[in-house]
């Protein structure tokens, strides 16, 4: 299935002197910059109403319209009769606390099982929605909030604020290494030079912001509340392991386990043993589609992190003690 898509901007002072297919990254970040160098290259991007390739520059306020189709679903994606925790649900919006091992979007390897063939099964009429409704993403092993549209009018209503970061995503981590302050990141994130399945901060990247603020300080660890102003892939998991504090049990971006001196055998077990990146969506807002007014939602940590403070606390305290 296919959409049409029809995008316009001006070129503000601030991306003056860019090549085309930069500029569009940084204007339309919904959009992959793969994506977008193909519609530049089809002849589906007007740069002042003219054809334009990819590495053409642009100038303070020169006009940028696309006019492309895209392929919004599989058409072979299936609905599959797989429990969600709905967390709220109206005719135009779904909130869903996502389970840690879960897939959002079918893809290679993993066709079946997603959230996508679960929300299919749920309701149907999202086969007409782009991307069943999904409009941002969680990573497989991250549990939490996830919005999904019911209608377009809702879809392009929570990407048009999504655009405008005026969507509120904060997340509870615990990353590795004692925190003296909150602060925030601003390094633009790109695919990773080498290896194609990570993330990396990279000059050529998209613009990620990352603010963070500390709950709790460990002896080798800090809880944290991460807040969203961009949402670029692995963006919390990556931010974090450049300022060299790695989310606890990444196993992507973590590197290589440091055993905190002193530690018990109980809460180095519990430590080793975790099976995913400690990262947890606990609070989604944004402006309802329908209504116009401010919704949010909130959720407590999942048994496994809570565990994970328990153990951490324990540790503190016995060697405070001392």
């Amino acid at each position: 299935m296919t959409e049409i898509i029809k995008l316009d901007a001006t070129i503000p002072e601030s991306l003056s002197g860019l090549r085309v297919d930069q500029a569009l990254a940084q204007l339309f970040s919904e959009y992959s910059r793969g994506q977008l160098t193909k519609w530049i290259k089809a002849g589906d991007v007007l740069l002042n109403q003219q054809i334009c390739r990819p590495k053409d520059a642009v100038r303070t306020g020169d006009q940028i319209e696309i006019a492309a189709q895209q392929v919004i679903h599989d058409d072979n994606w299936k609905a599959e009769p797989i429990a969600l925790d709905i967390i709220y649900e109206d005719e135009e919006v779904l909130i869903i606390n996502k389970a840690a091992g879960m897939v959002v979007h079918p893809g290679a390897g993993n066709q079946n099982g997603t959230m996508v063939n679960a929300l299919l099964a749920h309701a149907p009429q999202l086969i007409h929605v782009p991307r069943a409704g999904i409009v941002h993403r969680i990573d497989k092993d991250t549990t939490g909030l996830l919005m999904v549209a019911k209608t377009l009018q809702a879809h392009h209503s929570l990407i048009s604020q999504l655009q405008q970061r005026s969507v509120i995503r904060e997340y509870q981590a615990i990353a590795c290494g004692v925190f003296t302050a909150g602060g925030t990141v601003d390094e633009p994130i790109g695919r990773h030079n080498i290896d194609r399945k990570r993330m990396a901060v990279t000059q050529n990247g998209k613009i990620a912001v990352t603010h963070y603020r500390v709950e709790e300080r460990f002896r080798a660890h800090t809880h944290l509340r991460c807040k969203l102003e961009t949402g670029r892939t692995h963006q919390i998991r990556v931010h974090m392991a450049y300022i060299r504090h790695p989310l606890l049990g990444d196993p992507l971006y973590g590197g290589r386990f440091k055993i905190p001196k002193g530690m018990t055998e109980s809460c180095l077990a519990a430590l080793l043993n975790i099976r995913r990146q400690a990262l947890h969506a606990g609070l989604l807002g944004f402006d309802h589609p329908a209504t116009g007014e401010p919704v949010s939602w909130q959720i407590p940590l999942p048994a496994d992190m809570q565990r994970l403070l328990e153990v951490l606390r324990e540790d503190t305290n016995s060697h405070t003690d001392q």
